[in-house]
């Protein structure tokens, strides 16, 4: 298929691509990497008539430690984010699940804002985000605001995100040093979304848990943050019977579709099946 006829604009500031979207309102859409938004315009499932690349913007580049908290510019690409020392010291879960999305050619180009603002339910940053207790800045006529990854997503496709907004950085707390962390990802081949996916990131004082954060991807029309679970499996020593009531918990909060990945029954299943493998490759990383 071929997209419909589009006027392509290609801005070199924040503000100039906020007035852009603000000119033409729901006529228009950013493009970041482009993975999720060219596919739906090739398939007319979207027909913007003005398309905004960001791909010019300088400010939207880079990776900055602003002392307990990681900020990501949006159109840093994955590629970048696998090669950032600085992420692989102080969030390496980041680069275990870059390493995870599609191939080496989708990760050159597509970006960590791409990937969390268009509410796609099957990107895999997303639950990672509400894994990390990450907010998003988003850009606008009026200026910044911040929204936490948490309260983000409303359905498929649809989040707090303005039409006139820009999501313009990542902003992560840092976990603390010698956490443990794991994002397991049942797919059916390599660039394939999940059938089911958990991200997890735990801390353990003297055998036990002293926190732990979980969430799950492609399970629900949102990424799903597991509260419950994590709060489970809080004070325990991650025993048998503890972690069956966390998988429990998480896996009454899934609501997936059935569909090519299989049916409904067993992608819940299979969430908490890398659930349980996240939580046990967290705990062999995690320091006492």
């Amino acid at each position: 298929m071929i997209p419909g006829a589009f006027t392509y604009h290609r801005p070199s500031s924040v503000a100039e691509a906020v007035a852009i979207l603000v000119s033409h309102g729901d006529e228009a859409r950013p493009l970041s990497g482009g993975h999720s938004l060219i596919p739906m315009m090739k398939l007319r499932m979207a027909a913007p008539e003005h398309l905004v690349d960001l791909g010019g913007i300088a400010d939207l580049k880079g990776i900055s430690d602003d002392g307990g908290t990681i900020t990501i510019r949006a159109m840093t690409t994955q590629h970048e984010l696998i090669a950032s020392d600085l992420l692989a010291s102080k969030l390496p879960i980041i680069r275990e699940t870059s390493l995870l999305i599609a191939d080496p050619q989708i990760r050159y180009v597509g970006t960590l804002g791409g990937n969390v603002a268009n509410g796609d339910p099957g990107n895999d940053m997303p639950a990672l985000m509400q894994c990390l207790n990450a907010t998003y800045v988003l850009t606008g006529p009026d200026g910044e605001r911040e929204v936490p990854a948490r309260d983000f997503y409303e359905a498929a496709y649809f989040t707090a995100l303005a039409p006139e907004e820009i999501l313009t950085a990542v902003r992560i707390p840092v976990p603390p040093a010698g956490h443990g962390y794991a994002y397991e990802k049942l797919k059916r081949k390599v660039g394939d979304y999940a059938t089911a996916a958990a991200a997890v990131v735990l801390t353990l004082e003297g055998g036990s848990v002293s926190f732990c954060s979980i969430a799950l991807t492609n399970v629900a029309d949102t990424p799903l943050f597991a509260q419950e679970a994590g709060e489970i499996l809080a004070g325990s020593t991650l025993d048998t019977a503890t972690v069956a009531r966390a998988v429990a918990a998480a896996e009454a909060i899934t609501e997936p579709a059935s569909d090519g990945r299989g049916p409904a029954e067993y992608r819940t299943k299979m969430a908490g099946v890398m659930l349980q493998r996240a939580l046990a490759k967290a705990a062999r990383r995690a320091s006492n």
